[in-house]
C-alpha cells in the first residue's frame, strides 16, 4: 500500500474504510483555535467537509439572525457553531467510550457523531431561523419544511459534489442523517419498533448526543448557549463540561417497552445544573432571541424578503429558481446566504424598490413603532380582527412546549450507577423548579411611521383595548 500525506490528510490507497480510518487516526488532525472551547482538533474527514463550498457558506449566515442589529457582539455565524458542536460531539462520545467499554463504541461511531455535529446546520438559510421560521411559512403556506430537512439534503449534495461518498459506508451516511433529522422513514402503524437503520438498538444512546429528540439536552444546545452568551455579553450559568463528566449510559425500561433502550443518564446531584441550562435558555430568549427590537427587525427583513421573493434568483441544477424555491434544489441553495440583504439594499432595480425601502429603514433604525404586549392565557381565543395590527407572536419555553424536559431525562445514583430512575418534582428545590414551562406573548406594532403624539395615542388605544378584553401583564417601551 502506498501511503501519502497531502494537506495534513492521510490517503491510504487500496485500503478499505476501516484501515483508512485507523491510519487517519494516528495521523494529522487540524487544530482550530475556538474562543469558546480553546484548541479544537478535527479529524481529516471533517477538514475535507469544511473545505467545501457547501460548508463554507455557513461563514455568511448569522447564528442569531437580526440580533446583530441589537447586540453588536452577536456577529458569530453558523460556521464556528458547527465546528464547536462537532468538537463537543466527539468529546462526549469518547468520554462514554473510555468510561464504559462494554458499550462497544468504536472509532467509526465517534467519527459519524462528529460529522453529524459538523453538518447538523448545513440547511440553515439567510439569517438562520428567520428564513425557515418566518419567511418560508409566509411565502409557501402549507409547505411543511424545516432546516433539518435541508441539512440532510445538503449533506448528500456536499458528499456527492466533492467526491467524498467513498469516505463513509452507506450505513454510516444514513446514521449521520438520522442523528441530524431523526428517523428517515415517515412514522406509520407498520413501522418497526426500532425506527433507525444506521445503528442497531443497542447503540440508541448515540442518537442523543447531537440532536436529542427525547429531552432536548444535547451538544448543539451546549455550544450555542456558551457561544451566544459569550457574544451577547451574558453570563452562562450552565456547565456543559460537568454534564459530560457525570453522564453515563444506562438501560431504561419505558412503559410498553419491556426490553428498554440504552439512554444517556446523569448523576442525581446534577439536577440543579441541568435546570440552570434551561434557565439560561429562557434568559437568552427573553433578553435576546425574543427581544422586542430584534423581533421587529426580523419581521421587517422577512417582509422585505417576501416582496423580493420573485425577483431574487439563483441558478439551480437545471433551471433558475426564485428565492423561496431554492430550498428544493441544493445547487441553488448553496448560493444563498445573508448577502441577499445587501443584494436587495444596494440594488437599483425597480422590482426591488419596496423591499429596498424596508431594508433602508432597518439600517437607519426607523423601525415599526412598538405599542405593547399581552400574555396569552390558556384556552384564550383572540380573534383575527382583534389582532389586525399584531406582528409578532413569541413562545418561550424549556424546549418541549408546556412539558418539563427533566421528566424525560433519567438519573443514576453514585452507589448504583447502572440503575436509572426518574426525578420527581418534590425532590427539586422550589427555588430551581419553575411553576410553568411555557408561555406565549403577543406583541403589537404599527407598520406606519408615527409622530410622538400619534404614538402616545396609539399606545393609549392599545391599553384601553387590553383592559377591556384581557387581563394579563403589559409593558410599554419608554
Amino acid at each position: 500500500k502506498n501511503v501519502s500525506v497531502h494537506n495534513c490528510i492521510l490517503l491510504v490507497h487500496g485500503a478499505d474504510n476501516e484501515e483508512r480510518l485507523t491510519h487517519c487516526n494516528v495521523m494529522f488532525h487540524q487544530v482550530f483555535n475556538d474562543p469558546v472551547h480553546g484548541h479544537v482538533e478535527l479529524h481529516p474527514l471533517l477538514c475535507k467537509i469544511i473545505d467545501t463550498p457547501q460548508f463554507q457558506r455557513l461563514r455568511n449566515i448569522k447564528q442569531l439572525g437580526g440580533a446583530y442589529y441589537v447586540y453588536p457582539g452577536a456577529s458569530h455565524n453558523r460556521f464556528e457553531h458547527s465546528i464547536g458542536v462537532a468538537h463537543l460531539a466527539g468529546q462526549f462520545a469518547r468520554t462514554l467510550k473510555e468510561r464504559q467499554l462494554e458499550l462497544g463504541i468504536d472509532d467509526k461511531d465517534i467519527l459519524c457523531v462528529e460529522v453529524a455535529g459538523l453538518c447538523h446546520d448545513l440547511g440553515h438559510g439567510p439569517f438562520s431561523h428567520l428564513f425557515d421560521g418566518n419567511f418560508i411559512p409566509k411565502v409557501r403556506p402549507g409547505h411543511k419544511w424545516k432546516h433539518e430537512e435541508a441539512s440532510i439534503a445538503m449533506f448528500d449534495h456536499l458528499m456527492r459534489e466533492n467526491g467524498l461518498e467513498n469516505e463513509l459506508d452507506e450505513d454510516d451516511r444514513v446514521f449521520i442523517k438520522e442523528m441530524i433529522f431523526g428517523p428517515l422513514e415517515p412514522e406509520t402503524s407498520e413501522r418497526k419498533e426500532w425506527p433507525y437503520k444506521g445503528r442497531t438498538k443497542d447503540k440508541s444512546f448515540l442518537y442523543e448526543i447531537v440532536s436529542n429528540k427525547r429531552n432536548g439536552i444535547d451538544v448543539d444546545k451546549f455550544d450555542y448557549f456558551a457561544r451566544d452568551c459569550l457574544h451577547l455579553g451574558m453570563k452562562n450559568s450552565f456547565d456543559h463540561c460537568r454534564f459530560i463528566k457525570f453522564a453515563r449510559v444506562c438501560k431504561v425500561a419505558e412503559d410498553g417497552q419491556p426490553d428498554g433502550e440504552w439512554q444517556i443518564c446523569i448523576r442525581d446531584k446534577e439536577v440543579s445544573n441541568i435546570y440552570e441550562m434551561f434557565h439560561t435558555r429562557s434568559r437568552l430568549h427573553r433578553r435576546a432571541y425574543q427581544h422586542k427590537t430584534n423581533k421587529i427587525i426580523e419581521l421587517m427583513i422577512t417582509e422585505a424578503f417576501e416582496k423580493a421573493d420573485k425577483h431574487i434568483r439563483r441558478k439551480g441544477s437545471d433551471r433558475e429558481l426564485i428565492l423561496s424555491e431554492t430550498i428544493d434544489d441544493m445547487e441553488a441553495y448553496t448560493k444563498l446566504t445573508d448577502h441577499i440583504f445587501d443584494e436587495i439594499l444596494n440594488s437599483s432595480s425597480a422590482d426591488l424598490k419596496e423591499a429596498r425601502e424596508i431594508l433602508q429603514k432597518v439600517v437607519t433604525r426607523k423601525f415599526y413603532p412598538y405599542l405593547g404586549q399581552i400574555k396569552r392565557q390558556q384556552n384564550q381565543n383572540i380573534t383575527e380582527m382583534e389582532l389586525k395590527e399584531q406582528l409578532a407572536e413569541d413562545k418561550i419555553d424549556f424546549g418541549m412546549k408546556h412539558k418539563n424536559p427533566i421528566d424525560y431525562l433519567r438519573f443514576y445514583k453514585k452507589d448504583d450507577s447502572n440503575k436509572a430512575f426518574r426525578f420527581s418534582d418534590d425532590q427539586v428545590s422550589d427555588f430551581v423548579l419553575p411553576r410553568v414551562f411555557s408561555e406565549q406573548w403577543i406583541r403589537f406594532y404599527c407598520r406606519k411611521s408615527l409622530t410622538n403624539d400619534d404614538l402616545k395615542a396609539a399606545r393609549e388605544t392599545f391599553e384601553n383595548w387590553r383592559q377591556t378584553v384581557l387581563h394579563p401583564e403589559v409593558t410599554f417601551s419608554s
